[in-house]
């Protein structure tokens, strides 16, 4: 049974979670019981530990105070509630707290929606597809690390409504909020209002003491992994079916975000998204080792706004033709970014890409002066090592 978006209604009861659906196929509206289910009420205010043998349904936007550790063991599956606006869900580690979320390849930890009928020791779900996005929120990382941003040193996080005082930045490069490893955020991007919606994984103002490692982000309304400025390296990572952009980064991130993947889905704007400085901070970030693959509407990378850092070893394939519509190049937006290209500043080296059709020139795709670093090939000899990223649920779908 699929589900029909439209028609999910949805009933706590004591410590379980009914619900019902239907759709085309489902015309007695069979209720789904999950009886193990741990309604999460509250705030984590105490050292915590979420075991693999119960579900855990997130009731309301969680915050993981400062103090306070969330220990999260391999192979538990966390649900959260649907809901939009103040009843949109997510789990939100504040500044001063952590996330010990340390799953494995074969025990991976996921963050689904409570549609999701998948159980504990599944990884895939029975029910869902990666085209149903939206239905919760989704994990949020607030640290003590440098940001560039017009407020000063810290500022508010997208996605979460100012009064409920989720802020990030500060002075600390090396600030810890944790270890996230084997992890799989799927199904969020909740609107919480005026188009704001939450991304998959939100990584603001993180620093270089967070491990983060083998992340997977699939069917996210919004953005798949977004960073707000920070210091925090990123290793393994994939980014299935985003609804805007796959990976964006912003206010002068500072890391590296190794290995990855992004599938790109029917909704996908840009692949990669890459903003410069907002204030005076003015570091750039790496990316390297990535492949990506295009969907007919998406854009392989927009860099925009004083855009900087070093770009390597990746491989773009299946893009539209730019000549179409427009859509399905790799460009620049504003002076300050050309003027950074120029400078050595915004650097790019041994990007491929497969040819969108017969007699495409490389500079229609590859915008601004960037065809100089560009190649096209039949067969990418750059990208992801995808053999490090086959416990996730994008490849055992045959979509890498």
């Amino acid at each position: 049974m699929k589900f029909n978006l439209k028609m999910i209604g949805m009933l706590l009861l004591g410590s379980s979670v009914t619900f019902m659906s239907c759709d085309k196929d489902d015309d007695n509206n069979d209720p789904i019981v999950i009886t193990e289910g741990v309604q999460v009420t509250s705030n984590i205010t105490a050292n915590t530990t979420w075991s693999k043998e119960n579900i855990y349904v997130l009731t309301k936007r969680v915050y993981v105070e400062s103090g306070s550790t969330l220990t999260i063991e391999p192979g538990t599956i966390i649900k959260g509630q649907t809901g939009a606006g103040a009843n949109a869900t997510a789990l939100v580690v504040k500044r001063g707290g952590k996330l010990m979320a340390e799953g494995t390849a074969s025990e991976p930890i996921i963050f689904t929606c409570v549609a999701d009928e998948i159980a504990q020791g599944e990884t895939v779900s029975p029910n869902m597809d990666a085209g149903l996005a939206g239905l919760w929120g989704g994990v949020i990382i607030l640290g003590n690390a440098p940001v560039s941003v017009e407020t000063g040193t810290e500022t508010a996080v997208e996605g979460i409504p100012p009064s409920e005082g989720a802020l990030y930045g500060g002075s600390a490069a090396d600030d810890n909020s944790g270890v996230i490893k084997y992890i799989s955020i799927r199904h969020g991007g909740s609107d919480i209002g005026d188009g704001n919606e939450i991304n998959g994984l939100t990584l603001a103002g993180v620093g270089s003491g967070t491990v983060i490692e083998n992340v997977e982000v699939v069917a996210n309304s919004d953005d798949g992994i977004e960073f707000f400025g920070g210091t925090v390296n990123v290793t393994n990572a994939v980014v299935w079916a985003a609804g805007d952009d796959a990976i964006d980064t912003d206010q002068a991130w500072a890391g590296t975000l190794s290995n990855f993947v992004v599938v790109c889905g029917s909704a996908t704007d840009h692949a990669l998204e890459i903003d410069g400085p907002e204030g005076t901070m003015l570091d750039g970030h790496t990316l390297t080792n990535g492949t990506v693959y295009g969907s007919e509407g998406a854009e392989l990378a927009n860099f925009r706004s004083g855009a900087r850092g070093n770009f390597n070893n990746i491989f773009f394939t299946g893009f539209p033709n730019p000549a179409d519509d427009g859509r399905g190049d790799f460009a620049f937006s504003g002076d300050d970014t050309q003027a950074n290209f120029d400078n050595g500043i915004l650097v790019f080296s041994n990007i491929q890409a497969t040819s969108p059709a017969d007699g495409v020139a490389l500079t229609d795709v590859f915008k601004n002066g960037t065809d100089a670093h560009a190649s096209f090939v039949q067969n990418g000899s750059v990208g992801a090592n995808a053999t490090a990223l086959s416990w996730t649920w994008t490849s055992q779908s045959g979509n890498m």
